[in-house]
């Protein structure tokens, strides 16, 4: 029996498919505890992560490996002082040692604050101050030391520093003393479920990040993501490309696989390069993969290679083209099943095994949430309507995986909560089979002739063009139409922008589109605006106008 039947119980239809859920935990319920050191004890050399790098290095790790491991950071952590409610920085990007440190942080109950090792000085500034950093652990990769190194010149906040691996002058080095840490440990008394556990910043399109913290109930709420969407397996081995630094990372590298008896695969690379994925999930038979829409367009438009082993892709955290959709089935066979989700949220709706994908859907409503579609006065739009998703609580209890607070912003959160439901800041309709359509956030929504508009539609059709590589679409004022639509492209490599090309691809778009739907403008640029987190930043492409 696997660990998530010890929580998990679902109800489930005629055809398989998952329609209820119901997950039940103690008061003192911890991941670390309960789930990773419960598997390394049922079975200490079941394979937990496998580990390799551009460099030929590869390792791997059994369920008492990372137990072992975490526990020797525990205690180093706790004789240097950090205790239950402390806040530790963690920027590993995808080296294994993240995976000790985050069960570490999680046995003793501090709060790991993950982030990418792409931050710059000021970044790290910032969040120091916001978050009363106490200690951080880093790669000694990308400047990242001599950044925070910079962050910290004339400020109030002293953390205490590690690096791993080769280590950084002048930082403790983490690989170093575990050579010497103990790898026993008493479980604290004093750990509850409630208890603050992570905290994301989201990188949002305006304005500084906010801090999101999630309690120690949120790794139970992937186990539908896990299980049910990304289809991972007792004894297979899941692929999901994200760096740790983001919040994707606890979707699909951590919580909910180790849940259900599945192992990690984790590729410790800068450079993307779709070639070398492949070889790594042939080389090591991953039987399930995980990433966001860019990677399959690369994968497609490169060549998809042969990859008997994988059983399950599935796609999340940007719009999707139906034409990507269609040739990764063409060549591999799998259909693609798309997530929706956000930081604040575990996973919202989604493709969910034993339903049929289908291009564009984000799929159906996750049996853990009531999900609504609204209006602005909160009243249920009808059927093929565009509104807000929301979610309500069931029998008035906040929804598992839903976060807790935002850092130091009561107000914020308040709103987010509004009515008595969260409120996802997302615009999407629902179709007669219940599926949602992503239409945008209300904020990117154009508004052009009376008409709301979502960008997403248009800049489905405008990825079909051969020459379009990427692009965004947003509003500029127009005395006519009070917004105009104007279209940002990153061009292919083998074009170059021209005046024909301009006119070719409007009228390829705009043959595919409503009147009110066309493209009024394009302008050619090298690359988009974007925040940390790799989103198009639409706010800075509306100040260009």
């Amino acid at each position: 029996m696997s660990i998530y039947e010890k929580y998990f119980h679902g109800t489930f239809d005629d055809k398989g498919v998952l329609v209820d859920v119901d997950i039940n935990y103690p008061d003192d319920f911890n991941f670390a505890w309960d789930v990773l050191d419960e598997s390394a004890k049922a079975d200490p050399d079941k394979r937990a992560m496998v580990w390799c790098n551009v460099m030929g290095e590869e390792h791997t790790f059994s369920f008492e490996d990372i137990r072992r491991s975490s526990v020797q950071v525990a205690n180093i952590l706790t004789s240097a002082g950090i205790k239950k409610g402390d806040k530790v920085m963690v920027a590993l990007k995808r080296h294994y040692e993240y995976w000790f440190v985050a069960m570490a942080l999680c046995r003793i109950g501090a709060v790991m604050i993950p982030v990418t090792h792409m931050l710059t000085a000021s970044d790290f500034r910032y969040r120091f101050s916001v978050a009363d950093v106490k200690a951080i652990i880093s790669t000694p990769d990308n400047g990242v030391p001599e950044n925070v190194e910079e962050a910290l010149k004339d400020s109030p906040i002293k953390p205490l520093l590690w690096s791993v691996q080769r280590g950084k002058e002048g930082w403790r080095n983490l690989d170093e003393e575990m050579k010497g840490a103990s790898d026993q440990m008493e479980r604290p008394s004093d750990l509850r479920v409630t208890d603050p556990m992570l905290l994301y910043f989201t990188s949002g399109t305006t304005g500084y990040p906010k801090g999101v913290i999630h309690d120690n109930s949120y790794p139970l709420s992937h186990i539908v993501t896990a299980k049910f969407w990304q289809q991972a397996e007792d004894g297979g081995l899941h692929f999901t490309v994200a760096e740790t630094g983001w919040a994707k990372s606890s979707w699909g590298k951590l919580y909910g696989q180790w849940f259900v008896g599945c192992a990690i695969m984790v590729f410790d690379f800068d450079n993307f390069d779709p070639r070398m994925l492949a070889s790594v999930i042939n080389r090591y038979g991953v039987t399930s993969f995980c990433a966001p829409p860019t990677v399959y367009r690369y994968l497609v438009r490169k060549g998809v290679p042969d990859m008997p082993s994988l059983k399950h892709a599935s796609t999340a955290g940007e719009f999707l083209s139906p034409d990507i959709f269609h040739k990764f089935q063409e060549r591999t066979g799998l259909t693609l099943h798309e997530g929706y989700g956000q930081t604040e949220t575990a996973l919202v709706s989604a493709t969910f095994a034993g339903q049929t994908a289908v291009d564009g859907s984000m799929g159906h409503p996750s049996p853990m949430y009531d999900v609504h579609i609204v209006a602005n006065d909160g009243s249920q739009v009808k059927t093929g309507e565009v509104g807000e998703i929301v979610i309500v609580p069931k029998n008035g209890k906040k929804p598992l995986g839903i976060f807790s607070t935002y850092l130091d912003n009561e107000e914020l959160y308040a709103r987010a909560w509004r009515g008595g439901v969260y409120h996802t800041g997302d615009a999407a309709w629902m179709d007669e089979d219940g599926a949602l359509w992503f239409h945008g956030r209300f904020d990117d929504l154009i508004k052009s002739g009376g008409y709301r508009i979502g960008p997403y539609e248009i800049e489905n059709i405008l990825v079909e063009h051969p020459a379009v590589f990427e692009c965004s679409v947003v509003g500029i004022p127009d005395p006519l139409r009070g917004q105009a639509i104007k279209a940002f492209v990153v061009l292919t490599k083998d074009h170059q922008p021209s005046k024909e090309l301009d006119k070719e691809i409007r009228d390829f778009t705009n043959s595919r589109l409503a009147e009110y739907k066309w493209v009024r403008s394009i302008e050619f640029v090298d690359e988009m605006p974007k925040t940390i987190s790799g989103k198009t930043q639409k706010y800075v492409l509306r100040k260009k106008g």
